[in-house]
């Protein structure tokens, strides 16, 4: 009974074992210089000089929201791509999921186009 376990922990002490040992290693390896530009704190690209706060340009969010969007439905893709040769190779459906995915990438251009005209991505 106890041996099937056995693959799972041995997955939990590899999963443990990527983690750790490379946090190890830099700790052990690498060289410890601090200094005071080191150790100040920089988030954000805004220099930590006020108080935490204050106000953040809401552009800097926009931008990384429509980041985001748009990254999601180009990782949509890639699954796509890969399932579509056998979609080819059956014939049934090729021509509907190619257009269904014309279509997806025609409301991404449309949606690109209007952020674009509207001033979304432009930073003054």
């Amino acid at each position: 009974m106890l041996e099937n376990y056995f693959p799972v922990l041995m997955f939990i002490l590899v999963g443990l074992g990527v983690g750790v040992v490379p946090i190890l290693l830099g700790r052990v390896l690498a060289p410890y210089r601090p200094d005071s530009e080191k150790n100040s704190p920089y988030e954000c690209g805004f220099e930590a000089f006020e108080d935490a706060r204050m106000k953040f340009d809401v552009r800097y969010y926009l931008i990384a929201i429509l980041f985001i969007l748009f990254d999601l439905e180009i990782a949509f893709l890639f699954p796509w791509a890969t399932v579509f040769q056998e979609f080819i190779a059956a014939g049934d459906q090729a021509l509907f999921v190619f257009g269904s995915v014309m279509v997806f990438l025609a409301i991404l251009v449309i949606g690109y186009i209007v952020e674009w005209k509207n001033g979304a991505l432009d930073w003054e």
